[in-house]
């Protein structure tokens, strides 16, 4: 039994890389899984990142005869059917938001508002609709396109960012998780507080990736709107504060967005970034990012 580098993961069948050396788990094994120093070597003569594009180019370092369309075959050897997904649970997540969307617009026009509520909404006067645990994590606003963009933002720029250093699994995990509890803390809060709200969106599960990231690098440099250089641990707290405040002077849904969702799903995510600390995992030095406060959910009733 050996450790991956990167998670810190204990692993029965490690793979060591030929480029750097270091042993890895199933899920960080592939170069661009782990940063490894060879992706700097693209171009390098003894072929080791061939893409196979160009059999005109003089590479010594290939010596098989598979063809072109072989070599495009994506790589399930170590996970039957499902490696499609190693990796790539991010991008899975945000397809799953968007044919959600579809559903919704499709079950409001031709079934009817009440079958949307009992389909997409995590509500309290109907907590045990199990499903809804999960589909209110993908469902998002049809009256205000701006709420699955945003959030859309957020996941597409950092969740790629935690999935490659927890592994596709812990990631996808930490999403569902993170954007149930989101939602039970919302609605639970508004029982207890003798309300009734109902909530959807992936702003829980967005916060908690948001909260890994903080932790494993809060200097990490964001770029509001594409434009104004902050750190995360800045975008952290403001996000923190405003809900803090929201509550104080409108209640748990002020503004019309899930407050406390936010908050639970951002106490998550920086929980689970202190056990991923721990293990050594870093984050890179910085980042583009388009949202800001109103990447969140931004204001709209039931929505967070």
């Amino acid at each position: 039994m050996a450790r991956c580098a990167l998670c810190g993961r204990d692993e029965n069948m490690p793979y060591t890389c030929q480029r750097c050396g270091n042993t890895y788990c199933g899920e960080h094994r592939l170069p661009e899984n782990h940063d490894c120093i060879g992706l700097e070597e693209w171009d390098d003569p003894d072929g080791v990142f061939d893409s196979g594009f160009d059999d005109s180019v003089d590479n010594p370092g290939r010596t098989d005869d598979t063809s072109t369309f072989d070599r495009l075959k994506p790589n399930t050897s170590t996970g039957g059917p499902l490696g499609y997904f190693r990796g790539n649970m991010t991008y899975v997540f945000l397809g799953v938001m968007f044919l959600t969307f579809a559903a919704e617009f499709l079950v409001l026009f031709t079934v009817g508002r009440e079958a949307f509520v009992a389909l997409f909404t995590l509500s309290s006067a109907n907590p045990f609709y199990i499903w809804t645990w999960i589909t209110s994590i993908f469902a998002h606003s049809v009256a205000n396109p701006l709420h699955i963009f945003f959030n859309a933002i957020v996941i597409y720029f950092f969740g790629p960012l935690v999935e490659r250093r927890a592994g596709s699994k812990a990631f996808a995990a930490l999403f569902l998780v993170s954007g149930v509890i989101a939602g039970l803390s919302q609605i639970g809060v508004s029982l207890a507080l003798g309300g009734v709200s109902a909530v959807l969106g992936a702003s829980g599960a967005a916060l908690a990736i948001l909260g890994v990231l903080t932790v494993l690098n809060p200097g990490l440099r964001v770029y509001l709107y594409f434009l104004i250089p902050v750190p995360i641990w800045l975008l952290t707290i403001g996000i923190a504060g405003f809900s803090v405040f929201a509550i104080g002077t409108g209640g748990t849904g002020a503004g019309g967005v899930a407050q406390i969702a936010h908050l639970a799903g951002l106490v998550i995510g920086l929980a689970y970034g202190e056990r991923l600390r721990r293990t050594g995992t870093q984050a890179p030095e910085q980042l583009q990012f388009g949202g800001g406060r109103g990447g969140m959910g931004g204001p709209g009733r039931g929505r967070f």
